[in-house]
């Protein structure tokens, strides 16, 4: 059964929202179901420091032995840092998705987006577990 942690956010595309200690910046991966789904993790494309994305565009790619799958922005914003961990060790994320394995921080463009995501009883639902 997939963790799915009571203090974030979700999308159905399998994104995690964590809001953070800072105003407006939230920090986003994939979640341990998607990861489960994905297989080992062998390479994570993600966009550079200063790059802004619209709700639900792609801004990176995440490759698996399975597949290869887009990474969705869950909300509007602009990215104010990005974990280069995951380039030296991309396993990261399926060891520890929603801890060491986070990919991007987004400074939000419009907070209210966050009301649209997917609770964790939503999201759980969603998955079917």
């Amino acid at each position: 059964m997939a963790k799915v942690p009571d203090h974030l956010l979700y999308t159905e595309e399998h994104e995690f929202v964590h809001p953070s200690d800072v105003d407006d910046v939230v920090e986003i991966g994939i979640t341990d179901y998607a990861q489960s789904q994905l297989g080992d993790v062998v390479y994570v494309d993600l966009p550079k420091v200063g790059s802004k994305y619209l709700k639900m565009e792609p801004f990176g790619t995440i490759e698996a032995v399975k597949a290869v799958s887009e990474l969705y922005c869950p909300v509007a914003g602009e990215v104010v840092e990005v974990n280069d961990a995951i380039e030296g060790d991309p396993s990261v994320v399926n060891k520890d998705p929603y801890g060491a394995g986070w990919m991007i921080k987004l400074r939000l463009k419009n907070p209210a987006e966050l009301e649209a995501l997917l609770s964790p009883d939503e999201y759980t639902s969603h998955i079917g577990e």
